[in-house]
């Protein structure tokens, strides 16, 4: 049976007992809140130092060093005024171009001649569109009428004596009263 990642960690960290990982986990957890915090690594700040000596506000470039304002015995007012004049600096003040909501699309400009001119060409590009469906309809209604023009000539061809003997003089009337005899 291969061990699992708990036994693994365990005998890397030199144990010799296979310890489950929740039993871990609440272990180190309760040893981590009963031993007190240790101090974030950095610069410990001595506070009976003095604060550091600062520039003047207007003499402050881009290329000046900030980080004396940080200190923590420098004033809050003082430390804003001097970030104000940092990004004050046109070079922090460039528009990166990922913006795309920051135009004000309530305010139309006219349309270019070039592009009404495209438009009046879409127009004559659907006008043709349309023409083509009513030269398609027209030319369904000369099909129909010339196949009605074929059969026509040939029932006409039929002696009128045949034609008449076909058709009744008189249909029979219907159960409701409309029926009989058709006039003409």
């Amino acid at each position: 049976m291969t061990p699992g990642p708990d036994e693994i960690n365990n005998r890397e960290q030199g144990g010799t007992e296979t310890e489950p990982f929740l039993s871990r986990w609440s272990r180190r957890k309760e040893e981590a809140l009963r031993s007190p915090p240790e101090p974030a690594p950095g610069k410990t700040v001595d506070p009976e130092a003095p604060a550091p000596e600062l520039p003047p506000l207007d003499q402050l470039t881009p290329a000046s060093d900030y980080r004396a304002f940080f200190h923590p015995k420098v004033n809050e007012d003082v430390r804003r005024a001097a970030l104000k004049k940092l990004f004050s600096d046109p070079h922090f003040n460039v528009m990166d171009g990922l913006d795309v909501y920051i135009d004000d699309y309530s305010k139309s400009e006219p349309i270019p001649a070039a592009m009404l001119a495209s438009l009046r060409q879409a127009q004559n590009i659907l006008g043709w569109a349309k023409e083509d469906e009513e030269q398609r309809a027209q030319d369904e209604l000369k099909q129909k009428a010339s196949a009605q023009a074929i059969e026509q000539p040939a029932s006409q061809s039929a002696p009128e004596s045949a034609v008449q003997a076909d058709a009744p003089d008189a249909a029979p009337a219907l159960p409701d009263g409309s029926g009989g005899p058709v006039q003409s």
